[in-house]
């Protein structure tokens, strides 16, 4: 019996040969190595970005060659045999560019749509406008406290490597939150549009946090970047 492709795979290697071919490159982070100290140290921040991050980067060009040269050879077989990495490369880039700017020095704390006068001292802006955020974790959780013990625990609950999300359900117009395993992407796997990322895979926190997951998950509310966060929620909705 003939083992068939699925259509979908089809699908995709057709999509994916159209679009225009442009080396990714490993995006410049917004704050310094040690700015996200104690919660993440320098050296786990570099490692993360310099190392993994663009070893995905890297790896998702060779995919993209890869799979360009077996479509220019009309060979559907190397093509399909390819999407596994290229899945897995992209994923790993764009849930680590969207993980980077959910974060920011002197953020944390609750989203509000208030100005603060502490905020202006220290230059914090991490909070503006995140009013309509703020309203909506309130409508769909219940509370801000409800919402974030809910995505710390699933995303501690995490088996294996994966991703913690707060996204937007743009069908029924409300926040939800997902678990991805790997470096599957919130929006394909579950339709929600990416707003909010844990990354708890290990390299993420074990040179400082070793093997407790819960630590590093429960302190990395201390620098959300909320007007980020914000930022992406507005455009969600305007979509």
């Amino acid at each position: 019996m003939l083992r068939q492709f699925p259509a979908t795979h089809l699908k995709l290697v057709r999509s994916s040969v159209r679009l225009i071919r442009s080396k990714h490159t490993l995006p410049d982070l917004p704050y310094d190595y040690g700015a996200l100290e104690p919660v993440i140290s320098a050296e786990i921040l570099q490692v993360h970005h310099q190392k993994h991050h663009a070893t995905y980067v890297n790896n998702l060009n060779i995919a993209e060659e890869k799979l360009h040269e077996a479509m220019a050879k009309k060979d559907t077989v190397a093509a399909v045999s390819i999407m596994s990495a290229l899945k897995f490369n992209a994923g790993g880039h764009l849930n680590h560019s969207i993980y980077w700017t959910n974060l920011g020095p002197n953020c944390g704390g609750e989203p509000s749509g208030e100005f603060q006068l502490l905020n202006a001292v220290f230059l914090n802006f991490c909070h503006w406008f995140s009013g309509d955020l703020a309203k909506a974790i309130k409508t769909d959780f219940g509370s801000y406290a409800n919402f974030k013990s809910l995505l710390t625990n699933a995303s501690i609950t995490v088996q294996g490597s994966g991703w913690g999300w707060l996204g937007y359900n743009p069908t029924f117009n409300r926040l939800e939150m997902a678990v991805t395993q790997n470096q599957d992407l919130l929006q394909p796997t579950t339709g929600l549009i990416p707003l909010l990322t844990i990354d708890v895979w290990e390299h993420a926190y074990y040179l400082k946090y070793k093997n407790l997951r819960a630590d590093y998950v429960k302190s990395i509310w201390d620098i959300v970047n909320w007007k980020n966060v914000a930022e992406r929620y507005a455009n969600a909705v305007k979509k």
